[in-house]
């Protein structure tokens, strides 16, 4: 990945979350540019940890923030630009943010197609009930 900034309004979804994944998965620092839900734009540089849909169908993108050295958790729309970078993680993740059941970074999709089904089969994946008769 190069170093430039990407807007997300020049690409598809897909291919920005694609983007971000990989940082994920590859443990490399991202500076976004993003504007929260009062419209106030910053600039910051980030580790991620998950990425997951909300309850309402949007993507959440939850990471480590460099400039507050705490979880923050950020909307993929609200990202407006990027940029990956080369450097590593420096920051670690509280335990309690981690699920026992789920290790992070460990996605890997070749293609959106199976990363959408990574995350819909994990973000819904019901208990397996063995129903008595």
């Amino acid at each position: 990945m190069s170093n430039s900034m990407k807007i997300t309004a020049g690409q598809t979804v897909s291919r920005t979350l694609t983007d971000l994944i990989r940082a994920m998965d590859h443990g490399r620092a991202v500076t976004i540019t993003y504007v929260d839900s009062k419209g106030e734009e910053s600039v910051r540089t980030i580790e991620i940890y998950d990425v997951l849909t909300s309850g309402k169908g949007g993507l959440i993108v939850k990471a480590m923030c460099r400039t507050r050295g705490e979880r923050r958790t950020f909307s993929l729309e609200g990202i407006k630009a990027y940029t990956v970078h080369r450097i590593r993680f420096v920051l670690t993740v509280p335990k309690e943010e981690v699920a026992p059941e789920v290790t992070p970074w460990v996605h890997f999709a070749a293609t959106a197609e199976q990363m959408i089904e990574l995350e819909l089969e994990r973000d819904y994946l019901a208990p397996k009930v063995k129903l008595a008769a």
